[in-house]
């Protein structure tokens, strides 16, 4: 019997041929599920991203409730006044919590997971709150961190730097205030 199909006969250029053929294949389905990775993980981000906003959301409010419900006296001080998501007139500022009377002004950076690093950032904000709001210039500042949770060395280092710590424990908000500097 005659085999009627014909082998063509491999040279080096159909072998090169055959193998630029397969490399642009495998980089076409490269691209492809790079792309495909890349909108999951976008999708991904802003999921995650959400999740997170609304879990700072709730922290907010569940302390700016906390202190709304009449329990202004804090910081050793009576205020008149609180505030929620403050906005900066010079600066892009946002101050989570404003407590305020006519010397004093009480600011409270609300986290849903406070972290160490977050101090610097709460420490700067009785400068900025200066800077966006000049008709307390002469206020004292007091400083406050309030978290869902806390960890010992966070808690230490706001004693430290002379920040009110402010947690939840229960259905209890418990404040440390007694080692408060004014900025």
């Amino acid at each position: 019997m005659e085999n009627s199909s014909i082998i063509p006969p491999i040279t080096p250029e159909s072998v090169l041929a055959a193998v630029k053929e397969m490399f642009a294949e495998s980089r076409a389905a490269a691209e492809q599920s790079r792309t495909d990775f890349d909108q999951r993980m976008k999708k991904l981000d802003k999921l995650i991203g959400g999740m997170a906003t609304n879990n700072g959301l709730i922290a907010e409010e569940y302390f700016f409730n906390s202190f709304d419900k009449g329990q202004t006296n804090f910081f050793n001080e009576r205020f008149d006044e609180i505030k929620k998501n403050a906005k900066g007139l010079k600066t892009d500022d946002e101050f989570d919590i404003v407590m305020l009377n006519g010397h004093t002004v009480g600011i409270i950076e609300v986290k849903h997971k406070a972290h160490k690093n977050d101090i610097p950032e709460i420490v700067k904000k009785a400068q900025t709150f200066r800077i966006n709001f000049p008709d307390y210039q002469q206020h004292k500042v007091y400083l406050g961190l309030a978290s869902m949770a806390f960890y010992p060395e966070l808690e230490q280092e706001c004693i430290k730097q002379g920040i009110a710590v402010i947690k939840q424990s229960g259905d209890n908000v418990i404040i440390n205030d007694r080692q408060l500097i004014a900025y």
